[in-house]
Parts: C-alpha cells; sequence; structure tokens
C-alpha cells in the first residue's frame, strides 16, 4: 500500500504529479499538504498516529509551475497514441514511429509531425507523404499537455482522480 500512486495538486487544485502514498505522508506529517481524497479502508497506522491512506492531496501553498515539457521520444510517441498505427487503427503487434512528412521533404522531429505505425503500413507509406502513399490519418497528431501525461502515460489510479484531470 505503501508504493500507491497519489495525485499531488497544487493549492488551487491544478494538477502538478504523481508520488507514492510513502512521500505524501510525509508532506502531510510535515505540514505542507493535506488529504483531500482516500483509499477507502486503509490506515497508516504508527504508535501514536493513525492516518487515512491518501489517493489525493493537495499542498497548502502554491507552486508556480513553467511550462513544462514532455520529452519527445519514440516510447512516448507510441504511448500518446496509446500503441495504435495511425493509418490502419491495428494494435497489435510491433510499433514502429512515422513521419508524416518524410525527412528528405524537410519533415522534422516533432510531437505534430510523428506518429505511431504499424511496420505494414510504415514500409507502404515509405518516403512519401499520406496523400501520395493514399493514406490517411486517423487523427491529427499533437503535442500533449501536462495534464494528458498524467491521464495517459502515468495511468489513473485511482477513480476518485478523474475530476481532478477534468475527466468527469
Amino acid at each position: 500500500m505503501i508504493n500507491k500512486n497519489v495525485l499531488v495538486l497544487n493549492q488551487n487544485y491544478e494538477p502538478l504529479s504523481v508520488c507514492s502514498v510513502k512521500r505524501a505522508v510525509i508532506l502531510i506529517f510535515l505540514g505542507k499538504a493535506e488529504i483531500i481524497e482516500k483509499y477507502d479502508g486503509y490506515l497508516i497506522r504508527a504508535v501514536s498516529l493513525s492516518l487515512p491512506v491518501p489517493s489525493v492531496v493537495r499542498l497548502g501553498f502554491y507552486i508556480h509551475v513553467p511550462n513544462k515539457r514532455i520529452l519527445l521520444s519514440r516510447r512516448n510517441i507510441i504511448k500518446r497514441d496509446a500503441y495504435r498505427c495511425q493509418y490502419c487503427g491495428e494494435n497489435q503487434g510491433s510499433m514502429t514511429v512515422d513521419h508524416i512528412i518524410p525527412r528528405i521533404y524537410g519533415g522534422k522531429d516533432t510531437w505534430e509531425n510523428l506518429v505511431c505505425a504499424c511496420i505494414s503500413c510504415n514500409n507502404n507509406k515509405g518516403n512519401r507523404t499520406p496523400e501520395q502513399a493514399g493514406m490517411k490519418l486517423l487523427r491529427l497528431p499533437r503535442r500533449p499537455t501536462h495534464i494528458t501525461f498524467i491521464q495517459q502515460f502515468i495511468g489513473i489510479s485511482d477513480q476518485r482522480w478523474r475530476q481532478y484531470l477534468f475527466l468527469d
């Protein structure tokens, strides 16, 4: 239970990050955070203290967070696209990363130009644009936000997080 994930909110209830129960309890004990949501029926017990296991905590002070950038990597592109080929919709087998506008035409390594593709679609497309290859993207790729990163990449450990991650 001590290694479960806890959603950490800023003082204004903006999602900041995810930490372990152990780290959240330390923040609460030091008076830096308060419990907003808890895991039902679970307690952390000490000699002179009994504390519910937190699911969501809110910091008691505001932290100015600069615009967080999510690292552009093959792994994060595939995660962003939910392990689904953006041309045919296949989600089985090995996935690759494809440049929508190929490098030979000046295509860059950006969130908006890279998509997850199955090996078959990537080979069929080759060094052509989707229009040249007669292929259509299922959805246009976008740079994920910090909240999207928590929603999709880290995952939702507890359904009580949904309202704080703007999913309800």
